[in-house]
């Protein structure tokens, strides 16, 4: 199985790259889980955050392969327990889907993207760091895989 996480931001701090590779290395070796940075927008005195999404949106479509199924990650979609995660990649896998997990930037994604989702996933109705988010993301999956193959790290 496939899975591809776009998310926007460059550079993030060693903490986060360390929780990533960890759970990341942990994944059953079938399991090709890819991190696709994408540069954020310019946002600055002379550009909207409109503008700045237009251009995240534009690199993370770039980034989207057309037999890619998409799931944005998005504040306002559904809540999911790990549970139902580790359902929704089991029928992901028997489907034989490739998915892109799309994390958008400060402002969210763009609705262009999210008109594009098949499914949108919320993590919690906290506002969360977009770079906390990424190593919980990683968890969330090792998790359901765990759950999948009915390794103890799950309970």
């Amino acid at each position: 199985m496939r899975i591809k996480v776009l998310a926007v931001g460059k550079k993030m701090p060693g903490w986060v790259q360390a929780g990533w590779a960890e759970y990341h290395k942990r994944l059953p070796k079938e399991v090709k889980l890819a991190l696709i940075e994408i540069a954020p927008g310019n946002r600055g005195k002379s550009s909207s955050a409109a503008t700045a999404m237009k251009e995240e949106a534009a690199r993370i479509s770039a980034a989207i392969e057309p037999t890619d199924t998409v799931i944005a990650l998005d504040v306002k979609g559904r809540n999911w327990s790990t549970e139902q995660l580790a359902e929704n990649i089991a029928s992901w896998q028997m489907d034989g889907l490739q998915i892109a997990l799309l994390i958008g930037g400060p402002d969210g994604i763009a609705p262009e993207l999210l008109a594009q989702a098949k499914q949108r996933w919320s993590f919690s109705n906290l506002t969360l760091p977009h770079p906390l988010v990424r190593v919980v993301l990683v968890e969330q999956i090792y998790r359901a895989f765990s759950l999948l193959n009915n390794h103890p790290y799950h309970k």
